[in-house]
């Protein structure tokens, strides 16, 4: 198992070492969101494929398309382009490593706000531009599947100092430029769950120290003995 996981990294490094010599040859802002990025961190887990923002307004597919080819990631499905065009995603995939990569083309404000906000972050031999933590977590409050929810409330365990308000405020701007105020739910459920967890982790330190002063008070106290009392000798009647 070692072995299969040092495998599917080395994979994913040269997939987005590849990636990053294509996109430095377009004048493009652009950075990694999804698992990778979770991953970078701090979050343990797996993870087999890409996710990349590209900034939709400095870049043409058709462009994009060629760079990618010249360092052999080509589209994943027939019709890439208008599909990118139509879902404003373009799937692909890096043929030496078999390792799919989704690039998106980032067009609204928080998009653009994050992709000014991105930081350069080393994922084993290889540094790349990533959102920051609380950019991360209002991605995952939009896509808001399990895995989701779970890299989100493991982010705001180990990032405890996130400003809320401003994840809050981006969520609900998005789901209202979206016009679906279900989108909105996702972070309730992110919320929720990392108050569960906190609350968790707060009482699982009391539970222990309660075990650990009963067993000291069972230690030091003192065993009663089995060993009977000796009977005293009965005083003989006096004689007269």
């Amino acid at each position: 198992m070692p072995d299969a996981r040092a495998r599917d990294r080395s994979r994913i490094e040269d997939a987005l070492a590849a990636l990053q010599r294509a996109l430095s040859e377009l004048d493009a802002p652009w950075m990694v969101i999804g698992g990778i990025a979770v991953i970078a961190h701090g979050v343990q887990r797996m993870t087999t494929d890409i996710d990349v923002v590209i900034r939709g307004d400095a870049v043409h597919v058709p462009v994009l398309l060629k760079a990618l080819r010249r360092h052999h990631i080509v589209a994943r499905i027939d019709g890439a382009e208008a599909f990118a065009a139509t879902n404003l995603v373009l799937l692909t995939r890096h043929r030496p490593t078999e390792v799919d990569l989704d690039l998106s083309l980032g067009w609204t404000s928080f998009e653009h706000e994050a992709l000014q906000a991105r930081a350069a972050t080393r994922y084993g031999k290889v540094s790349v531009p990533m959102a920051r933590v609380d950019d991360l977590i209002v991605f995952k409050a939009i896509a808001a599947r399990p895995r989701d929810i779970d890299d989100a409330v493991t982010l705001l365990a180990l990032y405890p100092h996130i400003d809320m308000a401003r994840v809050r405020a981006r969520v609900r701007t998005l789901a209202r430029a979206a016009e679906a105020p279900e989108l909105e739910q996702g972070l309730a459920d992110i919320v929720a769950a990392s108050t569960a967890a906190t609350k968790h982790r707060s009482l699982a330190p009391r539970s222990r120290n309660r075990r650990v002063r009963s067993a000291a008070k069972i230690g030091t106290a003192r065993p009663r003995s089995t060993r009977k009392a000796p009977k005293r000798p009965r005083k003989k009647p006096a004689r007269h």
